[in-house]
C-alpha cells in the first residue's frame, strides 16, 4: 500500500477538534486522517500519526517513510508553513493529511459524486 503526506495548513484549535469529530461520526469512516500539531518540526509529526497508523492497520514503516520523504523533498513548504504557524500564535495548530492514496482518491472522487 502506498501512503501520501501533506502539510494543509494553520488552524485553530477548536475548529480542529470539532472537525475531527466530525470526522470520527462519519459512517463509513474514511481512511484519511487529519493530524495537527503545535510544531512545525518532523518529530512532531511523526508523534502524531503515531496512533494513526495503529487504528487504521497501515503499514507503520511506509507512513512514516513517506513523511520523512515529504520532509526531506519540500524544505521550503515546511519554511513557509512553519513561518504561518509563528504568525498564527499559540492558540493554532498546523495541520497535515495522512492517508493511503487509494483511499484520497476515493474521498476526492466522492467530492465529485463520481460512483467508486
Amino acid at each position: 500500500m502506498s501512503y501520501t503526506f501533506d502539510i494543509l495548513g494553520v488552524s485553530p484549535i477548536l475548529y480542529f477538534f470539532n472537525q475531527q469529530q466530525e470526522i470520527l461520526q462519519q459512517q463509513p469512516r474514511p481512511r484519511v486522517e487529519y493530524v495537527g500539531t503545535h510544531k512545525c518540526t518532523l518529530d512532531a509529526f511523526l508523534e502524531s500519526i503515531e496512533t494513526v497508523s495503529q487504528n487504521l492497520h497501515w503499514e507503520k514503516p511506509e507512513v512514516v517513510d513517506t513523511v520523512i520523504d515529504f520532509w526531506m523533498n519540500n524544505s521550503e513548504r515546511i519554511q513557509y508553513w512553519r513561518e504561518r504557524l509563528k504568525d498564527a500564535g499559540q492558540e493554532n495548530l498546523l495541520v497535515a493529511r495522512v492517508a493511503d492514496v487509494k483511499s484520497l482518491q476515493e474521498t476526492f472522487e466522492s467530492l465529485f459524486g463520481k460512483n467508486i
